[in-house]
């Protein structure tokens, strides 16, 4: 049985982490499975927008698997760290070292711990269920978090409730969640997915060029002096200027239809 189904429908990819008996958590196994379907997703043009879920309703993921995955991966000789954890892939394939200019959709039914949760935070949105739990329990095992918690963290929530979460190693719900804006979506545990498909399929309508180009751009300018982020930003538009989807769009904004992008 795989530990990762891949399930592939009009132009969006639905990755189900399949190891519901370890709560979803990755071995690297697992891991190297997720960073080859990443890497295949980045390249293939047909494929629009990436959903990442947790097979079963109690868990999205627990992170690495501290049984098999956690010691090993800390006690590597520091060259073998460096080349291929440090310069490689990180957890799950999009925390680190792959750069996909699509949009990245986490379903989270159930807990989102550790690594579980810098997943999430690696996509661009998440949706969750109403029994989600969050959290960043690292310390709690004597480390802390290194695929993109504590980079990511505090541009989405703030310094304050980043500090709350990486220092006490508690869980927050669903609604805190929401309330600190680590969520964009509360939904039922029943529904949860469908309503991610849904919306993922309404994003593979947008301009797959007008994306990528954005979030280079948001990438880009997050640590920039403000001044150089806005001339970065209004460079990036004008790059856009001379493509078809922005002809197609303009055209189709005139004609009141909806538009049908080619990403060129």
């Amino acid at each position: 049985m795989s530990n990762i189904i891949l399930e592939k429908e009009d132009g969006v990819w639905l990755l189900t982490i399949n190891r519901e008996d370890k709560m979803n958590s990755l071995d690297f196994g697992s891991h190297f499975e997720l960073v080859e379907i990443w890497k295949d997703f980045s390249e293939d043009p047909t494929a629009k927008v990436g959903v990442i879920t947790g097979a079963g309703e109690k868990a999205f993921c627990a992170g690495a698997d501290l049984k098999t995955y956690t010691m090993d991966f800390a006690t590597r000789k520091p060259n073998e760290f460096r080349d291929k954890f440090v310069n490689g892939y990180g957890l799950g394939g999009i925390t680190r070292g792959l750069d996909i200019d699509k949009p990245l959709i986490a379903a989270i039914n159930g807990y989102a711990v550790s690594g579980g949760l810098e997943i999430a935070l690696a996509c661009d949105l998440r949706f969750c269920s109403e029994n989600a739990k969050f959290g960043l329990q690292d310390v709690k095992w004597g480390f802390h978090a290194c695929d993109g918690a504590l980079v990511r963290l505090p541009h989405i929530v703030g310094m304050g409730a980043t500090m709350e979460l990486v220092l006490s190693g508690e869980l927050i719900n669903a609604e805190y969640a929401h309330k600190i804006n680590l969520v964009n979506k509360i939904y039922a545990s029943h529904s949860l997915l469908e309503k991610t498909l849904e919306y993922a399929h309404l994003l593979t309508k947008r301009a797959p060029l007008a994306i990528k180009f954005a979030k280079q751009t948001l990438r880009n300018i997050v640590s920039m002096p403000i001044e150089d982020a806005l001339r970065h930003e209004v460079r990036s538009f004008y790059d856009l200027g001379q493509s078809e989807d922005l002809a197609e769009g303009t055209r189709a904004f005139r004609e009141r239809r909806d538009a049908k992008f080619k990403g060129r």
